[in-house]
């Protein structure tokens, strides 16, 4: 298969061009990205919904990759803590070569076909759970293998790639496939295809804590107050929601140690 991720890039002679014209060039492509997003969404809503329901029974999420796929799910799970005050082993990164490779890549490992589910295992994984692979090619053995154990398992599955009817999809029950074309960089998938997997990675997550009761409104009210910033937004949340000045709400929030638990309790006493 031709793979989109791989085609000759757009443009030419790219040390010939002007700091500018570089950069007018990336944006121009980036512009692609959400577009072909859009064009997926009605399948990132199908899974977004499947996965709600296993969720929201007890199950839990995970993602596999390798290189800059592997950074992205591993950044995208250490969010949900600290965004949506859920456990760490609840939405869980996993990539390739340990968690070594997110600062530097490990040679070869994501050849290993065996090493994903080995890795999967550590958690206890169970038909309960869903795993989602991402790889821009569509093809890396790591993350083909973890999906094909996992589906042969009964977990619900899903795959981010770049490449529509690549060998990886077979092995997702929700193949999320996002052509953004041939990158900048002819092959460098840290770029448009990278943002394309960031951008759907904050979709899914986003709106599963959604379904799940993690948001109230549009604010993030299982927030860890884990910061002066924080506890700032939060005491401000908390006065908006009660009608109460500043100093009270952030005497509230200390107290309770959450949004949610400032503003039910402030409420349930005064009703």
């Amino acid at each position: 298969m031709n793979k989109i991720t791989e085609q000759e890039s757009l443009y030419k002679d790219l040390e010939k061009k002007s700091t500018k014209e570089i950069l007018d060039d990336i944006n121009r492509e980036d512009q692609k990205v959400a577009l072909a997003v859009h064009g997926i969404l009605p399948a990132v809503a199908a899974f977004v919904d499947d996965l709600s329901d296993k969720m929201l029974a007890g199950g839990r999420l995970f993602y596999i990759g390798s290189g800059t796929s592997g950074r992205l799910g591993v950044v995208d799970a250490s969010e949900c803590p600290p965004t949506f005050g859920v456990s760490h082993e609840l939405v869980v990164g996993i990539i390739a070569g340990g968690d070594a490779a997110i600062r530097k890549a490990q040679e070869f490992a994501e050849d290993d076909r065996e090493q994903a589910w080995r890795d999967l295992l550590v958690y206890a994984i169970n038909e309960n759970d869903t795993v989602i692979g991402i790889a821009a090619s569509g093809s890396t053995p790591y993350v083909m293998g973890g999906l094909r154990q996992a589906m042969k398992k009964g977990l619900l599955t899903a795959c981010i790639t770049c490449n529509p009817g690549s060998a990886m999809s077979e092995f997702a029950k929700h193949p999320l496939e996002v052509a953004v074309g041939p990158e900048y960089i002819t092959g460098s998938t840290r770029m448009k295809s990278g943002t394309a997997q960031k951008l759907i990675l904050n979709m899914i997550s986003t709106a599963v804590m959604i379904k799940m009761g993690r948001v109230k409104g549009n604010r993030m009210v299982d927030m860890q107050l884990s910061n002066d910033k924080l506890v700032d937004r939060g005491s401000k949340m908390v006065a908006e929601a009660l009608s109460v000045d500043y100093g009270t709400a952030n005497k509230l929030l200390l107290k309770h140690g959450s949004v949610r638990k400032a503003i039910d309790t402030a409420s349930n006493r005064d009703s």
